[in-house]
């Protein structure tokens, strides 16, 4: 049965408006032109749709039934071809990032390469800062989206679960309780700390943590980087709570150890956000979902 797309939109303008005049306006095209789509069509189903009546057309018996299911295979096809184009918009565009510092240096990356390896199309930018920073620029319109740990503040955000971000304790390989086990908190906060300026979400986390427990921290040194604090920590000057994340190498060459501290790690997780209930570029949402997927991954 050879029944065209064409043939269906001109059935359902004539259906909507009972009339052949007012489809052919709808749909740009002549009254004979809508009259010879629709005889045709009843000559490949073998069946008159329409009747004349004395105010114009209505549905025979056989249009009724047909009239739903042309509504639905025209409704799949606009549906298919926004997907379409949706897709076509997502591989162009511009996307931007926030991350908070040590999620934007060790964890973004890796994702926003894979990002791009699928859609080379895109131009993405990111900007690492710390956490206060970030939400503000995302809430300010600066950011499409971003990525960062602590949000102490989710009003008019939408908030995904992203990777894990676990925090361990680090120190020197020389330090006295290196070669410890089952360290008590207590006696790992008489410790000299190595922290993030105030503003840092895992500095945030630190004082939570020995807060919760207790014991206050004893800050010796206050640093703009984790890069800094890794170097003072691998020089003897004290110990720092760090997300794993960001020492893999100095594991791997030995410059710093996991001391094993009760209590740790702790596990937290970094988080996808965007603006609540604005509208988003193709590029954006492409992204966030991506990005949804890529959680879900091994890495």
């Amino acid at each position: 049965m050879d029944v065209s797309l064409r043939q269906l939109q001109v059935f359902r303008a004539v259906a909507r408006h009972r009339s052949f005049s007012r489809a052919a306006e709808e749909l740009v095209i002549s009254q004979p032109a809508v009259s010879a789509q629709i005889k045709s069509l009843e000559q490949v189903l073998n069946v008159p749709l329409f009747q004349r009546t004395g105010r114009g057309v209505e549905l025979t018996e056989a249009g009724r039934q047909l009239l739903p299911y042309a509504e639905r295979m025209l409704d799949l096809l606009e549906e298919a071809l926004t997907a379409v184009h949706e897709l076509r918009a997502a591989q162009r565009g511009r996307v931007r990032v926030a991350a908070s510092t040590t999620a934007g240096i060790y964890v973004v990356p890796k994702a926003l390469g894979a990002f791009h390896r699928a859609y080379p199309g895109v131009e993405l930018s990111l900007d690492v800062l710390n956490r206060y920073a970030v939400q503000q620029r995302l809430l300010a319109g600066d950011a499409d989206l971003a990525i960062m740990g602590l949000i102490e503040d989710p009003q008019d955000l939408e908030i995904a679960q992203f990777l894990p971000n676990e925090l361990v304790v680090i120190a020197s390989p020389r330090h006295p309780l290196a070669r410890r086990h089952r360290i008590p908190l207590e006696e790992i906060a008489r410790e000299p700390f190595l922290v993030r300026e105030i503003g840092s979400g895992t500095r945030s986390d630190t004082e939570r943590i020995f807060a919760e427990a207790g014991f206050p921290l004893r800050v010796a040194m206050e640093l703009r980087s984790n890069g800094a604090i890794k170097q003072a920590v691998a020089a003897d000057l004290g110990v720092a709570v760090m997300p794993r994340d960001a020492i893999g190498l100095e594991l791997e060459t030995g410059r710093l150890v996991v001391l094993d501290v009760q209590g740790f790690p702790v596990r937290r997780w970094w988080s996808l956000v965007r603006r609540a209930g604005r509208p988003v570029s193709p590029a954006a949402d492409a992204l966030w979902h991506f990005l949804l997927q890529y959680r879900l991954q091994p890495h």
